[in-house]
């Protein structure tokens, strides 16, 4: 785009076009032209433009034709009419219905450069406040699957928004639990594949045997029992993204064949003989070390090295401790929605006791143990003050809030002052605050 913008010129009468299209062009803008309201749509459909200029009058299908057609497909789109003097009431019409402005023939080329010149600069607005508003809504959307104020989630979803919109395959790695395939639908959902199939396969699940027609599909007669074509999965998932879960589990045998798949976005049905072009975006995701399967022979290196172009690593929940409360209030809130109860809200003391478990279940953990809570299968009762019970941890943490606890009390919860009365920096007494869930008069 240059940089005062792009001009879609129509206009029936050649010489019209061709003058005004140079002024424009030595004006600094870039100029279309198109001999009507057909030829218009065409090249309206083939590119972008930031105005379009048409004159009202023309054989077949006039200016008005055109102004509801762009009306109809991009109602943001400026249009600027050039009228004769006795279609003024036409153009005030027009107007009404959408158009940006009128000038009236003959004019004055700097006024209509003038003209144009605004036309541009509302076009622009408008698209930065939707790009703003997407950007901010994909915002909100990773925010919401990625909870967390930690430095490894914070980061992971920055890199998940700056991915989503690159249409580059990701490998996905992080431990059992820790949501891999949360982070694939979110760069699937906020990218410009999001109105495309989301195909999620989990290599670990897939028989050997039956893996290869699963996910390249197979030819009728291509085996006993295989009474029609099949469409694999890789060509089922044409226009979208293909997220292949547990990616280390894939037989040695079959890996060769998905790399080439990858390789050459292409797939070769089993007993057929015709390749089938797929458009797709891979997602692969692993709990293990693929570098080092791969060293060891366990994993096909040229693959690991095609899946690796970008990688995004999830770290596991006993590294972002910080983020258990949330996390859980969160699980929590979910489950009161999706079983429609009103659960407890978390004390202190069970809020401490969670920080403090390793999770080797991580995320996925967490969130059964919110949902078994929230229907009071697995929670402890309320502590009572000074009341013996629980490990030594647990103890110790119970001590740790009801002392916090008095020392906001007496300072009137100012956390300067109750710092220094427990002796402890205010940032070590603000986390400490939020790992515990204390809040003034709960």
């Amino acid at each position: 785009m240059t940089a005062r913008g792009t001009v879609l010129l129509v206009d029936d009468e050649a010489a019209v076009r061709s003058s005004a299209a140079e002024w424009l062009t030595l004006s600094g803008f870039a100029v279309a032209t198109a001999e009507g309201a057909d030829a218009a749509e065409h090249e309206l459909r083939g590119r972008s433009f930031d105005v379009v200029v048409t004159d009202l009058r023309m054989p077949g299908r006039d200016g008005m034709a055109v102004l509801d057609a762009i009306a109809r497909v991009d109602p943001d789109l400026p249009v600027v009419l050039l009228t004769g003097h006795g279609d003024v009431a036409a153009a005030v019409e027009a107007m009404r219905r959408g158009a940006h402005d009128f000038l009236e023939k003959p004019y004055d080329a700097d006024h209509l450069v003038a003209v144009l010149d605004r036309a541009v600069s509302q076009r622009r607005l408008a698209l930065e406040l939707v790009r703003l508003r997407a950007a901010a809504g994909a915002r909100r959307s990773v925010e919401d699957r990625l909870v967390g104020s930690s430095p490894g989630i914070v980061e992971l979803r920055e890199r998940v928004l700056q991915l989503a919109g690159i249409d580059v395959d990701v490998l996905v790695l992080g431990e059992t639990g820790t949501g891999k395939e949360i982070v694939a639908r979110a760069l699937h959902d906020l990218g410009p594949r999001a109105a495309g199939r989301f195909v999620a396969i989990n290599c670990a699940a897939v028989p050997e045997s039956v893996f290869e027609s699963e996910i390249f599909g197979h030819a009728r007669g291509a085996f006993t029992g295989a009474s029609a074509d099949r469409v694999g999965k890789l060509a089922f998932a044409h226009g979208g993204t293909v997220f292949l879960d547990e990616i280390e589990s894939m037989p040695l045998g079959l890996q060769a064949k998905v790399l080439r798949a990858i390789q050459e976005r292409v797939v070769e049905p089993l007993g057929g003989n015709r390749q089938v072009p797929i458009d797709v975006r891979f997602v692969a995701a692993s709990k293990v070390d693929l570098a080092a399967e791969s060293a060891a022979g366990r994993f096909r290196a040229d693959l690991y090295y095609r899946l690796a172009t970008v990688e995004l690593t999830i770290p596991p929940l006993r590294e972002r401790r910080e983020d258990i409360a949330l996390l859980y209030r969160a699980f929590l809130a979910d489950a009161e929605r999706r079983f429609g109860i009103a659960a407890r809200p978390p004390g202190a003391a069970e809020l401490a006791e969670l920080a403090a478990r390793p999770w080797p279940g991580n995320v996925r953990e967490l969130k059964a143990r919110a949902e078994r809570a929230a229907l009071s299968l697995d929670r402890p009762a309320p502590a009572t003050a000074g009341g013996p019970g629980g490990t030594l941890p647990e103890e110790v943490a119970r001590f740790e809030a009801s002392r916090i606890r008095d020392a906001l009390d007496a300072a009137g919860w100012s956390t300067a002052d109750a710092a220094e009365r427990l002796g402890v920096p205010r940032r070590t007494l603000n986390e400490k605050i939020a790992r515990y869930g204390l809040k003034r008069g709960g």
